[in-house]
């Protein structure tokens, strides 16, 4: 039953951190990624669906991102959806490539951009107290119900807290070497 708590705490605390790791993976720092345009979706036959199911998306170079629709009548709605996302950004046609260059971030850009992952870190840091606290009570209720010990009870307790330092600690590393990449110049 403890071992059922531990894992099922730890798996959730996983996901926090995954959960971070692709929110941040979603953020300019300034360098050209693919993950860039994960989140802008564009109508292809009648439907939204995002853009790497319309296109193939590639880095050209350390600022410049091409995007090749599957099909030549996709271009003008992919441009359309690239302008429309809200990421700043504006595609340049050429034939059938669109190429999104990356415009520079200013400092404060940079400064907000920061501001913005450590909310996303902090989120994940709630979310792993979050778990922590709903495996501290289920044991509690093992222990009410006379299922195990105190003491079995305290070094689960115990067990679960290090799992909560260890995926915190994960989080406070994914924010460090992101804030370092926002503030490369």
């Amino acid at each position: 039953m403890i071992e059922d708590i531990q894992e099922d705490a730890e798996r959730r605390m996983a996901k926090a951190v995954e959960s971070l790791k692709h929110d941040l993976a979603r953020l300019r720092t300034g360098r050209a990624h693919t993950s860039l345009l994960d989140q802008v979706n564009v109508e292809y036959y009648g439907m939204e669906v995002p853009i790497k199911q319309a296109a193939n998306i590639s880095v050209e170079d350390a600022r410049t991102l091409a995007v090749t629709p599957f099909e030549k009548h996709m271009v003008p709605a992919i441009e359309k959806a690239i302008m429309a996302s809200n990421l700043g950004l504006s595609p340049v046609t050429a034939g059938q490539v669109i190429r999104v260059p990356l415009p520079s971030l200013t400092e404060d850009r940079r400064k907000e951009m920061v501001r913005l992952v450590k909310n996303e870190a902090e989120q994940a840091r709630v979310a792993i107290r979050n778990v922590r606290r709903d495996a501290n009570s289920d044991l509690k209720d093992l222990a009410k119900g006379k299922d195990i010990t105190e003491d079995e009870e305290r070094g689960a307790q115990e067990a679960i807290q290090k799992l909560t330092d260890r995926y915190v600690a994960q989080v406070d590393d994914l924010l460090e070497e992101k804030e370092r990449e926002l503030m490369e110049v």
